[in-house]
């Protein structure tokens, strides 16, 4: 990104490649001086919404994963944080996972471990679906991709996440209302987080989520071979916890971790809990 030097401090930059399709992907990258030689890599793959970006969903964890011993690449979508935004086309689930498996291969990124929340667990999953020898084990976390648009639309999250962004009708108070679903505990929402999310929010354009062209995937989860983990919030109101189960009846190598009085945001109301977990995942 030619203009890195002008963007905001929130959320931080830190590096953006060129794609063979024309695009750039933004990514951070924490490789720690202790790497073991059997670490794995691990992609984070975010969510969708308002000025989100890989930053925001995964600060809480990168680090500690990698202090572990693993490579851990957390990209922005297209779309989101500092990658590429363009105008005028569908962002569809293929062209979402096709940059990021661009982006892979230009880091030289062999099989790894996909972790992905919402948007970003479909990601996950078509990656996995399209290319299972990139997918050593999947993570998801209140994954979308697994439900018809008419469900996703029922949930009161979404209805008013789409109606706002679409119509911009944006401001950081609606934002601040948004975060506050996302996370059902309102501790989590910050001032930080808002200006974070709102540095993002204001070079979006609206076809991002209006022409986000995401399919049920639900017929194809049994054809997922790898280890699966997953997690879900109970007061999820974007995502219904349906989605754990339609995976744990299709994938017999899924696991599912499902938590009471929290939200969407399991990977951060439940940081340290999240990182333990995923941590005896990644040795098994």
């Amino acid at each position: 990104m030619s203009d890195a030097a002008a963007l905001p401090a929130s959320p931080p930059f830190h590096r953006s490649l060129p794609l063979p399709s024309g695009y750039s992907l933004h990514y951070h990258e924490v490789l720690d001086a202790t790497v073991r030689p059997s670490g794995k890599t691990v992609v984070l793959i975010q969510g969708s919404g308002p000025g989100a970006n890989g930053w925001s969903n995964f600060k809480h964890n990168l680090k500690p994963l990698a202090a572990a011993g693993h490579r851990v690449i957390v990209p922005d979508l297209l779309g989101f944080g500092w990658s590429s935004k363009p105008s005028g086309i569908d962002y569809t689930l293929s062209l979402l996972s096709s940059t990021i498996m661009e982006l892979l291969d230009l880091l030289d990124v062999g099989p790894a471990v996909l972790v992905g929340n919402s948007l970003g667990g479909a990601v996950a999953i078509d990656i996995a679906l399209q290319a299972p020898h990139r997918v050593q084990k999947l993570v998801m976390m209140a994954t979308g991709g697994i439900e018809s648009s008419e469900t996703y639309f029922q949930m009161p999250g979404i209805q008013k996440m789409v109606t706002g962004f679409v119509k911009q009708d944006r401001n950081k108070d609606w934002l601040r209302q948004i975060l506050e679903m996302l996370a059902h505990d309102p501790r989590h929402v910050d001032d930080a987080l808002v200006d974070e999310r709102w540095n993002v929010l204001v070079t979006q354009p609206t076809d991002v989520l209006a022409r986000l062209r995401i399919p049920d995937l639900t017929p194809r989860l049994g054809e997922l071979t790898c280890p699966i983990l997953g997690f879900w919030g109970q007061e999820d109101v974007f995502c219904p916890i349906s989605g754990a189960h339609k995976v744990l009846t299709a994938c017999p190598q899924a696991s599912f971790i499902l938590y009471g009085g929290v939200g969407h945001w399991v990977m951060i109301e439940r940081a340290a809990e999240f990182n333990r977990h995923v941590l005896q995942f990644l040795e098994g």
